[in-house]
């Protein structure tokens, strides 16, 4: 991601969310050199993105967002798995992240992926009318994460059952 990229990513995420993030937070990390990520489509539209914090042995997503139209088609597993492999590379162990209690296709999606819920933050996150929504802590251990799934279990079944791992709508 870029400055040039900022536009597009800001439509996307003004559709996506009643309360965006503004330039200023794409700026600041891009300035502050947070890992980030676009997605594109066989067009080469922008259709998602992701932002990263890295720190010490660790990395923290901060946003990872898919166009409404072009959700379930896989982008937000792509962008995950991205993001996977940049913290492997970089020596991270464990990826961390909040996610809106509301944000049941995102919840999901993590837990699919492996992450597991470690906390709640309270009153984190705006929401309509002056409230305040909490947001789940999760975490995914990447020597876990990283380590082959012993012969027979059920990731076993499930790659026999669906060799392409196709999740169709869960992003």
């Amino acid at each position: 991601m870029s400055e040039a990229d900022l536009d597009t990513v800001l439509a996307i995420e003004a559709c996506a969310y009643a309360f965006p993030w503004r330039r200023s937070h794409f700026a600041d990390s891009l300035a502050a050199s947070h890992w980030t990520a676009l997605r594109r489509d066989a067009d080469g539209q922008l259709v998602g993105y992701a932002v990263a914090l890295p720190a010490a042995d660790e990395m923290h997503l901060l946003n990872l967002t898919v166009a409404r139209p072009h959700e379930g088609r896989g982008h937000a597993r792509a962008l995950l798995d991205a993001l996977q492999a940049a913290a492997v590379a970089r020596g991270a162990a464990t990826l961390w992240l909040e996610v809106r209690p509301s944000n049941e296709r995102a919840r999901r999606l993590y837990a699919a992926r492996g992450f597991e819920q470690v906390g709640l933050r309270r009153d984190y996150y705006p929401a309509p009318h002056g409230r305040r929504e909490d947001a789940i802590v999760m975490r995914l251990r990447l020597a876990a994460a990283a380590s082959p799934a012993p012969p027979g279990d059920a990731a076993d079944r499930a790659a026999a059952a669906d060799p392409a791992g196709d999740r169709r709508g869960l992003d």
